[in-house]
């Protein structure tokens, strides 16, 4: 097995879970998802001539239970690019054609040669079951590196598939479906100009893969018109076009939502950089209880012409985050110190409350919600292991490489809050709650509200 080149050493390491950090410093990949692909993948690059390894590769990994990858992703002193190391023999990578020293140029369709090495480790951990990455051979790399030439110009023209977010009005979505006659999951929707569905970027002729996050597959024209009538007045579509949807075909990839380009979706975090003026940044903060019964930390009284104002602040925003850690399980004055800990300057994430609505429900009719999930509900433990002071990209992880059957231990966001205000440890506190067959904690009354002045 080839090594680094002498005289290279990292210059990180990512001790997330599913990750192994080696006595090397390299970051290991460790998933273990059910739930994969039959199709092997196929290369666009498998000439013969001298000229193949100057194209990039596409492959398709997929893995059993008890396998990885196969391969470490490091960023070395002295090297440019995402580099392949330590390519198992025998293992995935290898067997899909990966070698040690090539750079991973894209992630499920997204390019990525220019993006942060952490975010490319979070993509493919947020992958889950499956990961299609396009590579490029090392010395090819270095060449091309060394010509100024545009890495993104070598791949073949293809389009991410798209989730598309549609508000029915009274002319109805504005697409039709076309299927078949006798066959299942096959779904072609025509647009309709001007209509609701043009409006959220479905592209006409486009296939339809996921309806409001499951999957279509396996639907009949009868039961996807249900499922449709089902949704009420929204639906969330991933959509592919068709040119688009053979390219990724004849590679044997099957595409997912976290493949997509969700950026036609109408609700998105706002990041806002304060410094603090003479009077303040501007905005009172206080802790309410939200639509869905949790409690979170909400903006208000936004003054105008002051330093939050002026980065975009509303009023009703939900903060998530402080200079770039997660406060959605921070009480007020924990919340509140984070915010002053910055001294003159702060920077925050936060989200409208349709926003906040869109993202944290459970989709009617779901598994979630047969099974007693509510929304605000927050998730301690994923297959009785710890999730709660673990990331989003590896909790969403945990729950992909579950297959087909998942087990939750879940809280209200109230008793979350209780659990911690009587000393007891949330996981254990949820599982003697679940025990007295009850979700309402003894002892426990609601908070008024708290508020800050910034």
């Amino acid at each position: 097995m080839a090594g680094p080149p002498q005289g290279s050493s990292d210059c990180r390491a990512f001790p997330f879970a599913g990750l192994e950090e080696t006595k090397e410093l390299t970051s290991k990949f460790e998933f273990n998802p059910k739930d994969g692909i039959d199709n092997p993948a196929l290369s666009l690059a498998e000439d013969s001539d001298a000229d193949g390894a100057e194209k990039p590769r596409f492959c398709l990994l997929t893995k059993g239970d008890g396998e990885s990858f196969g391969f470490c992703l490091r960023e070395e002193v002295g090297y440019q690019g995402h580099i392949i190391r330590q390519v198992e023999c025998g293992g995935v990578a290898q067997r899909r054609g990966l070698q040690d020293g090539d750079r991973i140029l894209e992630v499920n369709g997204e390019y990525v040669d220019n993006m942060d090495h952490w975010r490319v480790v979070q993509k493919i951990k947020a992958s889950g079951n499956q990961v299609a990455v396009a590579v490029l051979d090392g010395n090819a790399y270095e060449v091309a590196k060394a010509l100024d030439k545009n890495l993104a110009e070598l791949l073949p023209h293809h389009t991410r598939p798209r989730l598309c977010y549609v508000v029915k009005d009274k002319s109805g979505f504005g697409f039709r479906v076309l299927a078949p006659d006798g066959v299942k999951g096959t779904f072609r929707l025509l647009v309709t100009s001007d209509s609701p569905a043009d409006k959220a970027g479905v592209p006409s002729d486009s296939w339809l893969l996921e309806l409001n996050g499951a999957s279509v597959r396996n639907y009949t024209h009868a039961q996807l018109t249900r499922k449709l009538k089902q949704s009420g007045s929204q639906v969330t579509l991933l959509v592919i076009d068709a040119k688009s949807e053979e390219f990724y075909r004849l590679q044997g990839v099957r595409v997912i939502a976290a493949m997509a380009d969700a950026s036609t979706l109408p609700f998105k975090a706002r990041k806002l950089h304060m410094v603090k003026g003479p009077e303040g940044y501007g905005f009172l903060l206080k802790e309410e209880k939200c639509s869905s019964g949790r409690m979170g930390q909400f903006m208000s009284e936004v003054e105008f012409g002051l330093p939050a104002q002026q980065a975009g602040m509303k009023d009703g925003d939900r903060l998530l985050a402080v200079n770039g850690e997660s406060v959605e399980d921070l009480g007020h004055q924990a919340v509140v110190d984070r915010i002053c800990a910055g001294g003159n300057q702060v920077t925050l994430l936060v989200i409208d409350l349709e926003g906040d609505a869109f993202y944290s429900s459970v989709a009617p009719g779901s598994a979630g919600e047969r099974a007693g999930l509510k929304e605000g509900d927050v998730v301690i433990e994923v297959n009785g292991r710890k999730v709660e002071k673990q990331s989003y990209e590896e909790v969403l992880a945990r729950i992909k490489e579950s297959g087909r059957q998942l087990t939750l231990l879940v809280v209200e966001q109230e008793g979350l809050r209780s659990y911690r205000e009587m000393g007891l440890a949330t996981a254990e506190g949820a599982k003697a709650e679940a025990l007295l067959g009850s979700r309402q904690v003894p002892g426990h009354e609601k908070r008024k509200g708290l508020t800050q002045s910034f």
